[in-house]
């Protein structure tokens, strides 16, 4: 764009050719340059070159218009002079032309083959000003910023300056301003309708002030764009150096040959969509990271985690329900339950197959018993029966979310959880994965495992788990979670409502001589390297260490006892005595010592206040020997023996209903005012709780004010309500073994745990004598012996006693 000198004025016609230019507006003294190839365009300068040589150049509203509606044009334009016009060979037209005034489009008379239209010439004619402290304010401050723009190179005529120092016309200077800014068509058409000049000089001043501060921008971006590629050149500089060194020192470049294995694994680890995609845009960032930077470290480990899961890799299973019980009942005696569940399980997986419907969601089970009952082996039992891999690990004293759901990738050293680590070391997507003691789990600070593990544990929600290492999601439905735990009430509700519960109890005297001679005694044959002909053990010796050296109800403790037994034979054995060892019966205490444990000792005799109860431990069941007896005092109630809270109501309990029938049983009213009631537990260093001893302790009271003995061959269990009524207890099967390890004959038990009698095997209840009560009067009906001639209490006779609660006169 050039700017000559001011052209005289000239007389312009009332009716000239329509030019619509695209991309710029041309202003008043402005010289522009133009290629016109619409032939519309063409003819239009042809027309105007041949008469007036004049032109009305108005610009467009959209630039991608090819034919120009005269909705489409401006209404203000500028008259311009052709110059100069010289024809291209390819058709188009190059002129040179010069604005000389601004027009309004009056109206269209013609528009073929090109627009003519009137315009009102007059229209933004020059006009005299006088020139304002204002107006001069706003030049000066016009010309400090054209000269901050010409130092950023922004006009393409630095001269240009010149020029507009030298202007005093406000209206001019906007005009010879504007079109040098390159401002978008509508900011600079905007100006060009501006009738005022003071209008267009404030208007060019608020397009300069956002020039300015784009050139500043501008400016500071590219010194920083230089600096960076400098350092990005010196760097690339010593990279090139350092390779030329490896290459010359013979070492490889490990940076491509990662790259390249990555995308082969990824390729082969059959990763789903979303995976792949993500594991492919790390693969990118490695890519260009600094084969030295801490960044470049995590982003290939994180990508060796992803590669190196099982996203596609299963295990066959081995559905052979025949060997599947085979191989279950060779590791395991008893335990019914679990095995036919297993056997369900791959029962209903083999009719899947068999109707083509390959996908099965794994069961989510969970093993409640105590110690030592072969809960973990079984896990490894049920991997091995169905030809899978097995997992386990041990969630005792968990108190960190991270342990399940992984570490987020911005800690130093994080990790994925336990559930993801154990896939990748089990190799499948499909493996028999056991959570051992999930009873124990805690909660601190660091977020609560036990909620985490809800979605592991959900049938429904596990097809996306989402650990917070990988970022993606791993789906969990194929795998065959086992849970195990000592007690089902410490695990929350809603975790336990997710799990199938499969309780196992503790193992009879006979059950456990059977294990001894099964698994434990040729298991510890071989660790103790003892030939197996070299010693024998009968079951009359096995029995006798179960009784007597051993008090749990699995078969840990008794494993270890037969341990001992063999280490001092291998003992012998290796000092030279080589001989067949029979451990006889008689011949156990040489070996372990004087017996541990004495078995309970049956009483002879009926005792008045002594009942004998039924209590389930974590070791198995025992019984609870309740005394209970009287003493002259205040009507307090004395409760021994380390009780819990839930015992201590239950003797409350049990104390208010013999209050209230103290009619029926014969009690004199007022030995609850003037005595006190002791009720004692033994083994007073151990902890008892519980509801199951309410009818016991009732028992016992009422055995003590009514001085009515108590038969010493029964043994009962049951939770007793204020209104007498008994009410179902847990732990059915342990406690029927305490009362035979106690010589009892006969069992009291709540009516509405007859039904439980059904899952306990025949042998157990063989040689009991089952009494089932719904209320305490049957209860007392039948263990307490047959009333005697007196009342109450021993010592005193009605009149006596009459004569002792008489009141003075």
């Amino acid at each position: 764009m050039e700017t000559p000198n001011p052209t005289p004025a000239t007389e312009i016609p009332d009716t000239l050719p329509l030019l619509p230019i695209r991309d710029i507006v041309v202003f008043p003294h402005m010289v522009v340059p133009l290629f016109v190839g619409r032939d519309s365009s063409v003819r239009a300068i042809e027309a105007a070159f041949a008469g007036h040589k004049m032109v009305l150049l108005v610009a467009q509203k959209a630039m991608d218009v090819e034919a120009p509606q005269p909705e489409d044009i401006y209404e203000v334009g500028t008259v311009g002079a052709i110059m100069r016009m010289i024809k291209v060979p390819d058709g188009r037209v190059k002129v040179l032309i010069q604005g000389i005034a601004r027009a309004r489009i009056g109206a269209f008379t013609q528009q073929t083959p090109f627009y003519e239209v009137t315009i009102q010439k007059k229209w933004g004619a020059p006009t005299v000003i006088a020139i304002s402290p204002e107006v001069e304010a706003m030049t000066r401050a016009v010309r400090e910023q054209v000269e901050k723009v010409v130092e950023f190179g922004k006009f393409p005529v630095p001269e240009l300056l010149a020029v507009i120092q030298n202007l005093d016309d406000p209206g001019r200077l906007a005009d010879m301003i504007v079109p040098n800014l390159g401002c978008r068509v509508d900011a600079a058409q905007a100006v060009l309708e501006a009738e005022a000049p003071s209008e267009r000089l404030r208007m060019a001043n608020l397009l300069l002030a956002k020039e300015l501060d784009v050139l500043s921008m501008q400016h500071k971006i590219h010194s920083e764009a230089k600096g960076e590629m400098d350092r990005t050149q010196r760097d690339y500089y010593l990279r090139e150096q350092l390779k030329a060194i490896q290459k010359e020192l013979g070492e490889d470049d490990v940076r491509a040959g990662d790259v390249q294995r990555f995308r082969t694994r990824i390729k082969a680890a059959k990763m789903p969509e979303k995976v792949a995609q993500e594991a492919e845009r790390q693969v990118k960032r490695l890519e260009r990271m600094h084969p030295e930077s801490a960044e470049t470290a995590i982003v290939t480990a994180y990508l060796e985690w992803l590669v190196d899961l099982p996203w596609s890799k299963s295990t066959k299973d081995a559905i052979d329900l025949f060997m599947a019980q085979k191989v279950l009942n060779e590791d395991h005696y008893g335990m019914e339950k679990v095995k036919e569940r297993i056997l369900e399980y791959l029962a209903v997986l083999k009719m899947k197959r068999r109707n083509k419907k390959e996908r099965m969601k794994g069961p989510i089970l969970c093993f409640v018993g105590p110690p030592g009952v072969g809960k973990t082996s079984m896990g490894k039992s049920i991997a091995r029966a169905i030809g899978r891999e097995f997992i386990r690990i041990s969630l005792g004293g968990i108190r960190d979310e991270a342990e399940i759901r992984g570490h987020r990738r911005t800690y130093i050293g994080a990790l994925p959880g336990r559930i993801i680590q154990g896939l990748k070391q089990a190799g499948t997507n499909n493996p028999v994965f056991m959570l051992d003691e999930i009873d124990k789990v805690g909660t601190d600070f660091r977020g609560d495992p036990s909620s985490a593990l809800l979605e592991v544990l959900d049938p429904e929600q596990n097809a996306s788990f989402s650990d917070h290492y990988l970022g993606v999601p791993f789906d969990l439905s194929n795998v065959m979670f086992i849970t195990t735990a000592n007690q089902i009430e410490p695990i929350m509700p809603p975790l336990r409502d997710r799990m199938e519960v499969i309780e196992l109890s503790g193992y009879t005297p006979e059950e456990k001589v059977k294990i001894a001679h099964n698994f434990l005694l040729p298991r510890q044959i071989v660790e103790q390297g003892v030939p197996p002909d070299a010693v024998h053990l009968s079951d009359a010796t096995l029995h006798r260490m179960v009784v007597q050296y051993t008090w749990e109800a699995g078969v840990r403790n008794l494993e270890r006892e037969i341990a001992q037994v063999l280490r001092k034979i291998a003992r012998k054995m290796a000092e030279g005595q080589t001989k067949r060892y029979h451990v006889a019966s008689s011949s156990v205490p040489r070996y372990l010592g004087v017996p541990k444990f004495l078995p309970e000792v049956p009483s002879k005799q009926d005792e008045i206040g002594v009942a004998a109860g039924l209590a389930w431990t974590a070791n198995g069941g025992d019984i609870l020997r309740i005394e209970a007896t009287v003493m002259k005092g205040k009507g307090t109630l004395i409760l021994t023996g380390q009780l819990g809270d839930v015992m201590k109501e239950s003797a409350n309990a049990a104390l208010s209903y013999v209050r209230s029938q103290e009619k029926v049983l014969g009690i004199h009213s007022d030995i609850f005012a003037k005595s006190d009631i002791h009720i004692h537990v033994p083994s007073g260093a151990i902890p008892k709780d519980g509801p199951s001893a309410g009818i016991t302790i009732a028992a016992a009271i009422a055995s003590m004010l009514t001085q009515r003995p108590l038969r010493h061959h029964i043994a009962m269990t049951g939770e007793v309500t204020l209104r007498g009524r008994v009410l179902p207890i847990g732990g059915l099967k342990e406690k029927i073994l305490a009362a035979k390890r106690g010589f009892m004959t006969q069992i009291v038990i709540p009516g509405r745990n007859k039904k439980d009698l059904q899952d306990i095997p025949p042998q157990i209840l063989r040689g009991i004598q089952f009494v089932f009560a719904d209320q305490m009067d049957e209860v007392l009906g039948a263990v307490l012996q047959k009333r005697p001639s007196h009342n109450g209490l021993k010592p005193s006779s009605r009149k006596s006693e009459k004569r002792r609660n008489a009141k003075p006169r």
